[in-house]
């Protein structure tokens, strides 16, 4: 079972990761996601499990989307072939033990899945594994846009990172933004 999983899009989804969800099974974005287009972009073959983010607040969202936010839980699961995956956007709680904390809350899990730093990790140094996917839209990509593709199957899951290079577009506007 193929899944994509992403985070911390803040209202734009990469095409090329736009891209992989329309051919997945099912997709897990861990928060941050900004707007309602966001939501509509991801339409895999099967599931979409997408949780609040920090930034997913009225403010921050456009107007007339605050149903569509409101239903977005704090916290998830999927279960597949093999086990479950938990969805969290993970901003609560100090970053120094943030997997020991995430392993914790959510033991009978095989995966945990986390966003909020931007910044992508595979930790598969115990049980369940916690991963960050990165940052799949142009928000502070540290590299460019990326996501992970878990390949679940009962006895054996596979978790791989997939970064695109920064669009030529986004290179310009951080080269802007850094001036």
């Amino acid at each position: 079972m193929r899944v994509i999983l992403l985070s911390d899009t803040h209202g734009t989804v990469d095409p090329r990761i736009a891209g992989l969800v329309a051919r997945a099974e099912h997709v897990v974005h861990a928060g941050d996601v900004g707007c309602l287009a966001v939501l509509t972009a991801l339409r895999p073959r099967g599931r979409t499990v997408v949780v609040r983010g920090n930034n997913d607040v009225p403010a921050k969202w456009p107007a007339g989307e605050g149903g569509a936010l409101e239903a977005l839980p704090e916290h998830a699961s999927l279960d597949l072939p093999g086990g479950r995956v938990a969805v969290v956007h993970g901003h609560v709680g100090s970053t120094r033990d943030r997997h020991a904390r995430l392993r914790r809350a959510y033991p009978d899990a095989r995966l945990v899945v986390y966003g909020h730093s931007h910044h992508a990790c595979i930790d598969r140094e115990a049980t369940p594994w916690v991963v960050n996917p990165g940052a799949a839209g142009r928000a502070r990509t540290f590299g460019g846009p990326s996501c992970l593709l878990l390949d679940a199957r009962e006895r054996r899951w596979t978790v791989r990172l997939l970064r695109f290079p920064p669009l030529a577009t986004d290179a310009r506007r951080d080269r802007r933004r850094s001036i």
